[in-house]
Formats: C-alpha cells, structure tokens, sequence
C-alpha cells in the first residue's frame, strides 16, 4: 500500500529546498506557515526549485495528536517501511524526499505538551562541510538560540538527512494547546530567509536576532523527552518560568496529589537557560517537565 503525501514545489532544478511541517499532529503553526509561504512565494522569482509539504503526518493531524493511529512517533520512526504501518509508511514516503533535496528544513513546535522558546537546531554533523552549511542555515533562520547537538540519534527526518549528507535544521517555537501567530511569523520569515542565503530567491539579509548560539556534543544533548522526568504521576507544578536563568540544583517544579501533597520535587540537571516548560500539568511518571539549554 502506498501512501500519498500533500506537497507542492516552485521552480526547478538546483539547489533544491525541502521544507516540512506536521511531522507531528498537534503542531500547527508550521501547517500554517507552510501554507502562507506557498502564497508568498507565488510573486517570487525562484531560482532552484522549493518543495512544501505541509502536513507530512495527515493521520496524527486529523486526530489532533503527536501520533497516528498506530501509536508511533513519525520522529522516531524515519525512514520507516513502505510494508509497514500507517507512520511506517508516511516515514518511508518522506525518507527519499529528504535524501533528494540540497537541504532540508523541519518545522516544529512544543505541540500541546510542551511551551518552547524559539530555536533553530542541527545535528552536530561529522563532515564539516554539511555542518557548515547547517550553521549557516540556523543562523540564517534568524531564531534567539542555535543549538547544535548530538549526531547519534537516530529515527528521525535529520538522521536521514544527517546520512544522506545533505544538509538540515529543525526549528522550535511555540506550543502549549494555543495557536501563537508569533510562531507562524518566525517560521515564514526564517523560510524565506534560509532561502536567501542559498540564493533560491532575493532576500535582504535580515538584523541577526540570534542571542544564544550553543553546541553541546554530549551523548542525547538534543533528546528532550527524556529531560527531567517526573518522579511520580501526578499534578506537576514549575517553579520556574521560560526563558529563566536557572541553577544546577535548584527546584525545577514539584508534583503534587489531587490534594496539593507533594509527591517529589524535580531538581534543574544543570544551569543554563529554561528552554522549553511543561505546559500540560498531568504526568506519568517519567515524563518529561521540561528542559534546559546549557549555556557556554
């Protein structure tokens, strides 16, 4: 069984731009960015070619989730199996896109578990060639922190990319159950602004808004699900804010019975800047309550 991917592309030939969005369900604001970029982009002269996809995980998306039907998490998932389940399938699909383009941007957000700062990321990549040009392209995008991480984990559109050596960044902004236009804004701007720097389109070079640029080569650095799980199911309430300097140490948040009794505080693994804050406050334990970037 095959399965058909929502896309469209602009012009033709090299350098080719692949740009996704909905790897995950309940991620909307890149949805909608992609779609304002297709417009904006119609009255541009493109000189390459620029390929959208949109909504790369239409199940998960049309059941308002992370994950499809199947229970798998397209991002751990690539490049899948086109024998496979429904999120098997859709990676397998994706898999060839990415492995032919010039380079690849990913679109994300918190989605609804999750509050996140803006950030532009890559794969700390072995040759140095493609991490170059991933520096570039994360600068280019013009987020308040680049974050550069581990190049080992594996099942996901960058380690696709990151094998096929063709060069990727993933965005963050947003999250939290509501729509922020602001995210949708960031994600337009810095699109178009990547495009600029490879010289698919004409584009002014735009102020750098980059205040933070940080790569951490330590083992799972960019794995943000396992960061400072919860010690027992409960109610979790932060201590701290987004975008709060914060210390090894200390209180991060709490989870708490139905009645307010502590059932285990959650300590900052290390200081740095809280980059991303549980916005749903109902966990299992072991989930994730959030994380910090490490600070150079």
């Amino acid at each position: 069984m095959q399965t058909q991917l929502t896309m469209q592309s602009l012009g033709s030939g090299r350098p080719h731009l692949l740009i996704m969005a909905g790897v995950h369900g309940d991620e909307f604001e890149p949805m909608v960015a992609v779609r304002r970029l297709w417009q904006q982009l119609q009255s541009v002269v493109v000189r390459g070619r620029i390929t959208l996809v949109p909504i790369a995980n239409e199940p998960a998306f049309l059941g308002g989730q992370r994950v499809g039907e199947d229970g798998l998490d397209l991002a751990r998932t690539m490049p899948g199996r086109s024998d496979g389940s429904s999120t098997e399938r859709i990676a397998a699909a994706l898999a060839p896109l990415i492995r032919e383009a010039d380079a690849f941007i990913d679109l994300h957000t918190g989605g609804r578990l999750f509050r996140i700062l803006p950030l532009a990321g890559y794969m700390l990549h072995p040759d140095e060639k493609v991490l170059e040009s991933q520096r570039r392209m994360a600068r280019a995008f013009n987020c308040p922190i680049v974050w550069g991480t581990h190049p080992q984990l594996d099942g996901r559109t960058l380690s696709v990319a990151r094998d096929a050596g063709v060069p990727a960044i993933y965005v963050e902004a947003g999250g939290g159950e509501r729509f922020e236009e602001h995210a949708v804004e960031l994600c337009v701007a810095g699109c178009l602004n990547v495009a600029g720097m490879l010289g698919i389109i004409e584009r002014a070079l735009a102020p750098s808004q980059v205040e933070h640029v940080v790569e951490d080569p330590r083992v799972a650095s960019g794995h943000l699900q396992v960061m400072h799980p919860a010690p027992a199911a409960g109610y979790f309430v932060p201590s701290v804010e987004l975008g709060d300097h914060v210390e090894a140490g200390q209180t991060w948040g709490t989870v708490v019975d139905p009645f307010g009794k502590s059932l285990g505080t959650v300590a900052a693994a290390e200081s740095g800047l809280a980059l991303f804050l549980r916005a749903v406050p109902a966990v299992r334990q072991g989930d994730s309550t959030g994380g910090v970037l490490p600070l150079n």
